[in-house]
């Protein structure tokens, strides 16, 4: 039996009862003869009330302060947890991010992890203890000040640690039975996926799947980090990610066609209006984006009026960094030259993600006649070898998604998706 590193989402341990579950399963998998490492987040919204207490206390506060205060809640638990186990009589001993080894970059609140040094680990775990390592955290390689990884970075520290470890699987638990072809929440007939690729589940989270996150998939995939996706509720078999199929029984996985149905609403859309059509506009906007450190996601541009030479561009981007972006723009808008700017946030996006669309023409078809049978209006669009996404009015989303999962046959003949925590994460 080999090395097994195991990560518990806010759900799973959001009280004591959770704690002492959570810490009868990983001693399960200590009695089973593997090593385990453990990653856990902040006990239920402990984040979310932190991050509360910080603006009664100061509107702005310091990123350095404010990701010294925000580790505390995965301290909290992983401190517990280590109890709990002992009180199971098995070894337990839990660990900071910067005890860990997790090296980050220097950008506060979304830190980037540049490498892990799990010296420490590897010295407890071979002594014969269960380490319990605190997520969503780390120590900047420069400064030496702990970081944050941002919004599900304890997912990104799992497989991370997993790599450096070379862990035979990385075991993310979360609130549902695994990675579902659309969110149980909105779909009440999604499946469970079985096996899903690394490719199409790289499309699934960036297209707004809540149950992994971007970085850890693609972090995964770079590693070869295979990652199973289970419910800390229940015991069944979750979801497998993995480059290659995996068996089940006595015969492969294939991958469907259609993976699934994702959606997102956490998404805000400018245009800027009256951009003269010629070279250097784009560039000009994009980088005044790309100085304020604003990740945009989809990209159009219209036909320029013969009248005027004027076009417009409009792009998507999370509505946490709208007035962001929108004061940046206008600050340069002599330097770019366009006439003004429109802020949308009341958008929603929809996307259908699978591999089968390289060699299924239909399938663009049968998206827009869905979304049409349904009376969604359009936007944008974007798509990419394996993903269509559009995006529509935030109040059409739900209605969209059901109409696109039902039209390309993904509903369970039950319903088969069960939400045990009511998060997702």
């Amino acid at each position: 039996m080999g090395l097994v590193v195991q990560k518990y989402g806010g759900s799973s341990v959001a009280d004591a009862e959770g704690i002492k579950r959570v810490a009868k399963r990983i001693v399960e998998a200590k009695k089973n003869g593997h090593q385990v490492v453990v990653v856990v987040s902040a006990m239920g919204d402990t984040t979310d009330e932190l991050i509360d207490l910080a603006e009664q206390v100061s509107p702005m506060p310091a990123g350095r302060e404010f990701d010294m205060l925000l580790t505390a809640g995965e301290r909290i638990s992983m401190a517990l947890l280590a109890m709990a186990i002992k009180n199971l009589g098995h070894e337990a001993q839990s660990f900071t991010g910067s005890q860990a080894g997790v090296i980050t970059d220097s950008v506060h609140n979304k830190a980037r992890i540049i490498d892990v040094t799990p010296g420490r680990i590897r010295d407890s775990v071979d002594a014969g203890n269960i380490a319990i390592v605190a997520g969503f955290q780390g120590v900047s390689a420069d400064k030496k000040d702990i970081t944050t990884l941002g919004r599900g970075g304890s997912d990104t520290t799992a497989v991370a640690l997993a790599a450096a470890l070379d862990a035979e699987v990385c075991e993310i638990y979360t609130d549902v039975d695994g990675v579902f072809t659309a969110d149980p929440r909105v779909v009440k007939k999604a499946k469970k996926i079985d096996w899903i690729s690394f490719e199409d589940m790289l499309e699934l989270a960036a297209s707004g799947s809540k149950v992994l996150l971007h970085r850890c998939v693609e972090y995964a995939r770079r590693y070869n980090i295979p990652i199973h996706v289970r419910s800390s509720f229940s015991g069944l078999q979750g979801t497998w990610v993995s480059s290659e199929p995996i068996e089940q029984g006595d015969k492969p996985v294939e991958q469907a066609i259609i993976s699934g149905v994702a959606h997102d609403t956490s998404e805000a859309k400018i245009t800027v209006v009256g951009v003269p059509d010629k070279p250097g506009e784009a560039a000009a906007i994009f980088r005044t984006i790309s100085d304020a450190e604003i990740n945009i996601d989809m990209i159009v541009q219209n036909v320029s009026a013969a009248s005027t030479g004027l076009t417009d561009i409009s792009f998507t981007l999370p509505k946490a960094e709208g007035r962001k972006a929108i004061d940046a723009l206008e600050k340069n808008k002599h330097g770019i030259g366009f006439d003004s700017l429109r802020y949308d946030d009341q958008i929603g996006k929809i996307s259908l993600v699978g591999a089968g669309m390289k060699t299924n023409p239909g399938v663009t078809a049968d998206f827009f006649t869905a979304l049409s049978d349904a009376g969604v209006n359009i936007e944008l669009i974007s798509t990419s070898e394996i993903r269509i996404s559009v995006v529509t009015r935030a109040d059409d989303v739900n209605e969209a998604v059901r109409a696109v999962h039902t039209a390309f046959g993904l509903d369970s003949d039950s319903d088969e998706a069960v939400v045990y925590g009511g998060t997702g994460r």
